[in-house]
């Protein structure tokens, strides 16, 4: 077969693969949308301002975070501020540079939709799932690039 083409394992494998990730990333966000009136990328800046020290983060590196465009989080982060759940603060080092910062307001919607978002994928994916297959799970996506966050 040409290798310009996938032999009929890897199609199979590949669209299978494809189907999963948009038919869970729907899921995901129908849930937190239904429930929390969030989107799964506004639920992701939340979350990860609250991990970060001073619930801050420079908005360049949130993008890069979330896997989002500058121009997508800028909309994203526009709707979390009217919402009052992030403010942006100008960065002193750098004039055109941005903070996004997490409210008060914003961790308890956080706080709020967490147990929900974690039974909504732990039902979609890890109850489904032997330990031994999560560990699998775990070997495949860091081999394919998704290194687990320091």
């Amino acid at each position: 077969m040409d290798k310009a083409w996938l032999d009929p394992d890897e199609q199979q494998v590949w669209r299978c693969f494809l189907r999963m990730n948009s038919s869970i990333y729907d899921e995901l966000e129908r849930d937190l949308r239904g429930r929390d009136g969030l989107s799964l990328t506004e639920y992701g800046i939340l979350a990860h301002l609250s991990e970060v020290p001073g619930r801050r983060m420079r908005m360049r590196t949130l993008a890069d975070t979330v896997i989002v465009s500058k121009s997508r989080l800028s909309h994203q982060i526009g709707r979390l501020e009217r919402d009052g759940y992030v403010r942006r603060e100008a960065c002193a080092d750098d004039r055109r540079g941005f903070w996004a910062v997490l409210t008060d307001q914003g961790a308890e919607a956080l706080e709020k939709a967490a147990p929900g978002h974690a039974a909504r994928v732990r039902s979609l994916v890890f109850d489904r799932l032997t330990p031994e297959q999560v560990e699998r799970l775990r070997e495949i996506v860091t081999a394919l690039g998704g290194a687990p966050e320091e």
